[in-house]
């Protein structure tokens, strides 16, 4: 930003700030130094739309409205008991915490946003080390639909996208009310009702492809107070599945292990394999391709009897993970 436009902008906030009136853009245009310099009406209207996005992506709550019914025109002004922070007070572990937390995203768009977050912190008077180091720095990896999809979960709003079902190249549009977007297993999903389904899924982030366009208006989606998008996405299902689950499995158990899955299966019988014990479970599955994820991670201890269709997808898992192992 150049000099001359962050004195603008400054300009702009302290005009805004010192009035209880709506200010109309012409009467911003005299008072407000800087704006002066526009070469006609079409040039200060840009620069001040500029202006005005800047300072919105900034946090800056400007408001619209017109003084009286008698005003012809909206003018604008920044509410002090909206614009001013109260007292922040961070214990050093947790500042460090906080430097910590703005290094972890390896998303450009959230990586400005926790910068911005970490700049409002240092006005406010609290001190963040960025250069303190750490023995480990994870990165955290954000997909391009994952800024959208957040967004419309925040505002209740629908969205629709193109998604990619595993090992096909064909999409397929989905609609979607979207309830939460979630991190399992290194991966993002986003969990919502379908609407083509008629049934709640979960989404693979890295498999939508395209933009997410968010449909109608903002409050149109409420997520359902008992569900838990963990359990959902994880296969387990949960309060907010489909009431039919997408298939039934049964599945071989090391003795003593695969304890994540013990917990949502039941044991039917005792088996012995490759000369370890186990016992045969069976379990609901509403989400089989995520299931499929879930299952391989526990490697051997976990093996697939029933049906094919799981077993495969989970050989499929472990030979993509042999592949780069290899590598």
């Amino acid at each position: 930003m150049s000099t001359a436009r962050a004195e603008r902008l400054v300009n702009l906030v302290l005009a805004l700030l010192s009035t209880r009136q709506y200010l109309a853009a012409d009467r911003v245009r005299t008072i407000v130094p800087g704006y002066v310099d526009a070469t006609s009406d079409e040039a200060f209207a840009r620069m001040f739309e500029r202006d005005k996005a800047e300072l919105r992506e900034l946090g800056i709550p400007l408001e619209t409205g017109r003084n009286s019914v008698f005003d012809p025109v909206e003018g604008y002004r920044i509410a002090r008991r909206d614009y001013e922070l109260g007292a922040i007070e961070l214990a050093p572990d947790e500042a460090a915490a906080v430097a910590l937390a703005v290094r972890l995203w390896d998303s450009p768009e959230l990586t400005g946003q926790a910068q911005k977050a970490l700049v409002k912190l240092r006005a406010a008077g609290v001190d963040v080390d960025e250069s303190a180091t750490t023995p480990v720095e994870p990165r955290v990896h954000a997909e391009p639909s994952f800024a959208p999809l957040l967004a419309a979960v925040q505002l209740g709003r629908v969205v629709r996208f193109d998604y990619r079902r595993s090992h096909s190249p064909e999409r397929r549009p989905r609609t979607v009310e979207p309830w939460g977007v979630v991190s399992w297993r290194a991966r993002w999903y986003l969990v919502g009702h379908d609407r083509d389904r008629g049934a709640p899924r979960c989404f693979r982030l890295s498999r939508i492809t395209g933009p997410v366009r968010p449909v109608g208006p903002a409050g149109a989606v409420t997520r359902p107070p008992d569900v838990n998008l963990i359990e959902f996405v994880a296969g387990a299902g949960g309060a907010g599945r489909d009431p039919v689950p997408a298939m039934r499995a049964r599945l071989w158990l090391a003795e003593g292990r695969a304890a994540g899955i013990r917990r949502q299966a039941t044991v039917v019988g005792r088996r012995t394999v490759a000369d370890v014990d186990g016992d045969v479970v069976e379990l609901d599955l509403w989400v089989p391709e995520s299931a499929a994820d879930w299952i391989a991670a526990h490697g051997p201890d976990a093996l697939v009897l029933e049906p094919d269709v799981l077993a495969k997808a989970v050989a499929d898992r472990w030979e993509r993970v042999a592949q780069e192992v290899s590598l």
